[in-house]
């Protein structure tokens, strides 16, 4: 165990530049929701259930909006997500993703400014994202019964719900088996169900990640809209397709493969 968590060190010695732009980018982080948080908290009280999403959202939406952005000026990170721009309007809808790494919800977040993103329910409560995501009317995900209904309310009212199906991040390449949480909030709501395929060259925050090993920078992120499909009366049968076809997505073909830049000695 000691020596697992000593191995990463001399990365950290010899690239201590890169070790200062990361903890810079995470201390921003903390700063923003600590902050925010700050705000939160008393501010809930003080308005109506709908006014708290539309603050909270917003909030949100414009403060990962300028901490992705400051984390692309520091040469850590690259984002292409102008894809997304194009469910701001598109009405109720089941936003359904992969989850290679912990800034998956953040980037869809950060261009959507009606979402409600299912979340653990530990999160809640966190002194970092608690308090915000409270205000905005996130969903925890420990009773699915409750998760299932807070979605279908949150679709009737016409804002959209984004869900990661693999419960967590993925623990098997390209993408862990699905759950039907999301075929079974189309169904029950009557709306369809987005995919949105996160693709990136570097396995840094994925699962399992040593907290102390660098990765090679900047790490490249794009989300793209993947196909769209019909809420389906057969719950299993859409999560299988959904599941293949983000796997399908993911997947290269043999003529435009690469070894990823981690693989690489």
């Amino acid at each position: 165990m000691i020596r697992r968590l000593l191995s990463p060190l001399p990365d950290l010695l010899r690239r201590p530049h890169d070790a200062l732009r990361l903890a810079l980018g995470w201390l921003l982080l903390a700063l923003i929701c600590l902050s925010w948080s700050g705000i939160a908290l008393p501010l809930r009280p003080l308005l109506n259930a709908d006014t708290g999403r539309r603050v909270g959202r917003r909030a949100a939406m414009r403060g990962f909006h300028f901490y992705l952005g400051a984390l692309r000026r520091l040469g850590i990170f690259r984002f292409e997500l102008d894809e997304l721009d194009a469910l701001r309007d598109a009405g109720p809808l089941v936003l359904v993703a992969n989850h290679p790494g912990l800034l998956d919800a953040l980037m869809p977040i950060s261009r959507l400014p009606d979402t409600a993103c299912v979340m653990k329910a530990s999160l809640l409560g966190n002194p970092l994202f608690g308090a915000a995501s409270r205000l905005a009317g996130y969903i925890p995900n420990d009773e699915p019964l409750a998760m299932v209904l807070g979605a279908c309310q949150e679709l009737q009212r016409g804002g959209q719900v984004l869900l990661f199906p693999e419960g967590g991040r993925s623990r098997h390449h390209p993408i862990s088996p699905f759950v039907p949480s999301a075929a079974l909030i189309a169904k029950r709501a009557g709306v369809p169900v987005q995919t949105l395929i996160i693709e990136t060259d570097s396995p840094y925050l994925s699962k399992g990640w040593p907290a102390l090993k660098l990765p090679l920078l900047p790490v490249h992120y794009r989300v793209r809209l993947g196909a769209r499909f019909a809420p389906d009366d057969d719950v299993r049968r859409l999560t299988r397709q959904l599941e293949q076809h983000i796997t399908d997505a993911l997947t290269p073909q043999p003529a435009t493969s690469r070894i990823p830049r981690e693989a690489v000695n």
